[in-house]
């Protein structure tokens, strides 16, 4: 096939062309990341003007991408979050940009082409937005039929026939797309492998059938599937139907987890906007039993700086994240302060903390006490410092001991 391409296309010059040729980056991924980033960056600033140069740009990128990364290491995984990451932003590009049936045509083949022949593979997950990428129903259901047949031994329960097809994700993909429910269904009937079963979830749902599709879901979990896409789907599924709350109670604060704790917060904060912060922190805090002291940058953050103080006070928290509390608002929560400098100083005299040295020690130290000046308890403020100095010997007593003498 001749492939048919954006007017102005051959005259762009991308800048991301010249530095993904195969086998352009060694062994360390960090480089390759900061490519991808600038690379993804640089489509959607074209998509902005030009969606269908964007997505000229987004096809371009897609097929140069597993060919450069060939010597990479991926054992830290972190490349091949980049590119999911990249392949993320790229298909609602691709897929939204208008086009004309041949250049769409001619951009599906060269993906098709791409994912043909990745071996590493990096760009995998493409299969799973290809219904997507397809941009019609109609696109979308010519696709299922040239892949339905190949995916149908694929998956089938007889193991004579069945085996290992790059395509199928993308034929499922493509069925759920062109809203071919029942075929997808009876596909998908002796399948037990969850990255393809979930596409009958989704049908089920899509057909009204939430109940059904949760209890496929439900009884999918086990050992090889991951609970989070799980709960994300079902999660998903109960909100599209308006059920708000049984969303938040059941799955909501398990689906919406974040990098870092304050994180997982946030996300379930803008997914339920109804929702008290107060309350959400709460029933965060509730998941985790013996790790209440982590919430504490998503409880000071939200003004709650009662609470904070209480749940260090129940489990662990970086002292240097305490320490650090202390010293930003000793001047405008000063029995905050105190109390944040006071649990560094214990946590660390426990043996918490990463490569802590004396001048954290001193840091949480003149944090408190220039607080407790503005509270008028610097008398009660150092004896209680005196007495866990006392409790606790090591090197954080002998630093609270010199501060101590120093100070008047």
């Amino acid at each position: 096939m001749t492939a048919k391409r954006v007017a102005g296309a051959a005259e762009h010059r991308w800048e991301f062309k010249a530095r993904f040729r195969r086998r352009a980056f060694g062994w360390k991924s960090q480089p390759p990341i900061q490519r991808i980033k600038q690379a993804v960056s640089e489509i959607k600033r074209a998509a902005r003007h030009d969606p269908a140069l964007g997505a000229e740009g987004a096809v371009l990128f897609l097929e140069r991408l597993s060919p450069a990364l060939e010597q990479v290491d991926s054992s830290s995984g972190a490349i091949g979050t980049a590119v999911n990451h990249a392949i993320e932003a790229l298909v609602p590009i691709i897929a939204k940009a208008p086009s004309d049936p041949k250049v769409r045509d001619a951009w599906l083949e060269r993906l098709w082409e791409a994912h043909a022949a990745d071996a590493m593979p990096y760009i995998e997950s493409l299969a799973d937005h290809w219904g997507e990428l397809c941009g019609s129903k109609g696109a979308a259901s010519e696709w299922a039929d040239r892949l339905l047949g190949i995916t149908r031994d694929a998956l089938s329960h007889d193991q004579k026939v069945r085996g290992y097809f790059h395509g199928a994700a993308a034929c499922l993909s493509a069925l759920y797309f062109a809203e071919r429910y029942p075929e997808l269904l009876d596909v998908l009937k002796d399948e037990a492998f969850w990255p393809h079963k979930r596409w009958a979830v989704k049908a089920l749902g899509a057909m009204g059938k939430t109940t059904e599709a949760i209890r496929l879901a439900e009884s999918s979990r086990g050992p090889r599937t991951g609970d989070a896409d799980i709960d994300a789907l079902c999660e998903e599924m109960l909100l599209s139907r308006g059920l708000i709350e049984e969303a938040y109670t059941r799955y909501g604060l398990r689906a919406n987890r974040g990098g870092t704790y304050l994180a997982s917060f946030r996300a379930v904060a803008r997914k339920y906007p109804h929702k008290p912060p107060e309350q959400i922190l709460a029933d965060l805090v509730a998941t985790t039993p013996g790790e209440e002291g982590r919430w504490f940058t998503a409880a000071k953050d939200l003004g709650l700086y009662t609470t904070a103080i209480e749940l260090v006070r129940t489990s662990p928290c970086d002292p240097k994240t305490l320490a650090r509390a202390a010293r930003d608002h000793m001047t405008t929560q000063p029995a905050f302060a105190v109390e944040a400098g006071h649990a560094a100083l214990d946590w660390i005299s426990q043996g918490f903390g990463y490569e802590v040295t004396g001048a954290d020690v001193s840091m949480a130290y003149a944090s408190m006490m220039q607080a407790a000046e503005a509270l008028g308890t610097v008398p009660q403020t150092k004896e209680r410092v005196r007495k866990l100095a006392q409790d606790r010997p090591g090197f954080v007593a002998d630093v609270l001991r010199h501060e101590i003498q120093l100070q008047p």
